[in-house]
């Protein structure tokens, strides 16, 4: 029987698992391990410890990584506003949605940049220091993955690359900004509220 003329099985058609979904999924969850070992580790640390807070480091102030959280978390809205967007074929809102995601990315950044900054400690005075920027210095770096993966599916988007039916860049990019709020939510708990 020959092949010729025949027309190659198309990914994610019914029954078959597209390897960039497969790939993008792989990839979230062997980063939800690093975190996950990374924050074992540091209640591990943080409930074995006898006095946790050196003498000259207070307590974490909370009013800016809450307003910081506020951000992170609100940014979702957007880029999942984004990928519907791009589902129904609306490129405009698409690039609205992407560009307030990446917004609203820089800003905690920002507000983690500031906060390192004029933390008053140092990685290397304590155990909760190291533990502290380690923590939030990961999760800062992913953060700005996250935004060059969504700076760099903005442009496509101005480009006019995506379609209704070509958009998985879209999704992925959603996808792993999902996964850096969710991270956020656990850090912020263990850093910040225990």
């Amino acid at each position: 029987m020959s092949t010729m003329g025949a027309t190659p099985a198309r990914a994610g058609a019914a029954g078959e698992q597209d390897p960039s979904r497969t790939g993008m999924l792989v990839f979230i969850m062997s980063e939800a391990v690093l975190f996950t070992n990374l924050i074992a580790a540091y209640l591990y640390l943080r409930f074995s410890a006898v006095h946790w807070f050196p003498g000259d480091v207070l307590p974490l102030y909370l009013g800016l990584p809450a307003a910081n959280t506020i951000i992170l978390l609100s940014s979702s809205i957007p880029v999942h506003w984004a990928t519907l967007s791009i589902q129904r074929g609306n490129r405009r809102n698409l690039i609205i949605g992407l560009a307030l995601t990446f917004i609203m990315g820089a800003i905690f950044i920002g507000g983690q940049a500031y906060e390192w900054t004029h933390a008053g400690f140092t990685p290397q005075g304590s155990v909760f220091g190291s533990t502290f920027f380690t923590l939030t210095g990961f999760h800062g770096a992913h953060v700005l993955v996250g935004l060059t993966f969504l700076a760099v599916t903005l442009v496509r988007a101005l480009r006019g690359r995506f379609t209704a039916e070509h958009h998985f860049a879209v999704q992925a990019a959603g996808w792993y900004w999902h996964f850096v709020d969710a991270v956020w939510v656990f850090l912020f708990g263990s850093l910040y509220l225990l």
